[in-house]
């Protein structure tokens, strides 16, 4: 997975330096689906799935989401050189959320038993959880390029999960029922990260995303373990209107 992830962010460095380096086609009828785009300030909607894994303390993490996103370019370009650009405002809905984590184990503690403290081992959740997504809040910024068909970008957002069970998986309060103590079965999901649209032709394009992802509840529960770090890449195809 991380040999994956070293080769698409090399591939997406590559092909932004490819799109400030490649020339705006002249006006000879040539089709310049990224220049239209950009001038007409368009509408985009996007179908698209994730695919992600946990680091640190959580790299047994997988997740998989699939939803659908609606943005809006809402400024012409702004500024000159490599970080010009345009603003655009987005959110998504995951009908499909999930995260596949190790299977209900014990794990060992340290407690406290008769006033002493002791080695001990505790009952703790895992296994598949499963809810939904939303993230209303998408902030990209779209750079301005020269290339006819490929457009880089950078963002920043901020979501909600819902799960039907408490996540991410803690210490059992109720082994009988496997009940996870502590946590909540809402999330907050702050990222962040970059991507390419590269268009197949006018108002069509295949959308390849890399985020960073922190998924944590704000101490709604009693806990609030989290997971501080994980990497998402998003795959999409997009209607330009």
């Amino acid at each position: 997975m991380r040999r994956t992830l070293k080769v698409l962010s090399l591939l997406l460095l590559a092909a932004s330096f490819t799109a400030s380096a490649q020339t705006v086609a002249s006006a000879t009828g040539v089709s310049d689906p990224v220049a239209q785009v950009k001038h007409d300030m368009s509408w985009q909607f996007e179908p698209f799935v994730n695919v992600g894994n946990g680091f640190g303390n959580r790299d047994q993490y997988k997740f998989l989401s699939a939803g659908f996103e609606a943005g809006k370019i809402l400024t012409p370009v702004i500024g000159k050189g490599w970080l010009s650009g345009q603003f655009q405002y987005a959110g998504n809905v995951m009908p499909l959320w999930q995260a596949y984590t190790p299977a209900p184990h014990d794990q060992q503690y340290t407690c406290i038993v008769e006033g002493k403290v002791a080695p001990c081992e505790l009952p703790f959740g895992g296994g598949t959880f499963r809810g939904v997504s939303i993230t209303p809040v998408i902030l990209r910024w779209e750079f301005n390029t020269h290339a006819r068909k490929i457009q880089p970008w950078f963002q920043a957002a901020g979501g909600l999960i819902y799960t039907t069970h408490k996540f991410p998986p803690n210490i059992l309060t109720n082994p009988a029922l496997g009940i996870n103590g502590g946590t909540s079965v809402f999330n907050f999901s702050p990222q962040g990260g970059g991507g390419i649209h590269f268009f197949l032709r006018d108002k069509r394009s295949i959308d390849l995303g890399i985020n960073g992802v922190h998924i944590s509840s704000a101490s709604l529960g009693d806990r609030n373990p989290g997971v501080n770090a994980l990497v998402q890449i998003q795959l999409g195809y997009s209607f330009w209107k």
